[in-house]
């Protein structure tokens, strides 16, 4: 169901973040991550001049490749348009999250190595979402190791949202044994 009809308005930037996650022929993960950013409308700019209306003023790429484990085992940043020269210079800093693991706390772990001077908002702000997007690409072969062990304690994704409450539906459906809703 979409929003509802708004006022009258003008529409005039969109931003737009497209992941795509991808299994590699040598064990790893992909995720592939573009951030744009485009006006609707001509705006000069001390850099590049005027920037055209559906021009990118940012268009920016992160690829991160990550193991089983969600461990980052390499990351690529590139800045193909921004506002300012200097913009593009800060893509080798992201090599700092070698080593890290998507798990909770992820976006704080990218803030606190990427945050301020040490990053750039627009793709710290991206790579914050990597995890969730890690996480449905590498589903269907968790799932399916999963199956093939016991289950040691509770499911992570028990409490992780509204869907996955402990006191709701889908949990006393799914995992019964860790419900602490009262039983019908």
């Amino acid at each position: 169901m979409p929003l509802p009809p708004p006022v009258e308005r003008d529409h005039l930037h969109t931003r737009t973040m497209e992941f795509r996650g991808y299994q590699r022929a040598d064990g790893l993960w992909d995720i592939d991550a573009r951030l744009t950013d485009v006006k609707t409308y001509d705006f000069p700019n001390e850099f590049r001049g005027v920037i055209e209306a559906d021009e990118p003023l940012h268009d920016m790429w992160l690829r991160v490749t990550i193991d089983e484990d969600f461990v980052v085992r390499d990351i690529e940043a590139v800045t193909d348009g921004a506002p300012f020269q200097a913009c593009p210079a800060i893509t080798p800093n992201f090599k700092k999250m070698i080593g890290a693991r998507m798990q909770r706390g992820w976006r704080a772990e990218v803030r606190e190595r990427l945050g301020g001077v040490e990053g750039c908002t627009h793709l710290v702000e991206a790579l914050g979402a990597f995890a969730t997007v890690a996480y449905q690409t590498l589903y269907p072969t968790l799932a399916k190791k999963r199956k093939e062990r016991p289950r040691m304690g509770k499911p992570p994704l028990v409490d992780s949202c509204h869907a996955f409450r402990s006191d709701g539906e889908i949990v006393e459906k799914r995992w019964p044994e860790f419900y602490t809703g009262s039983k019908s």
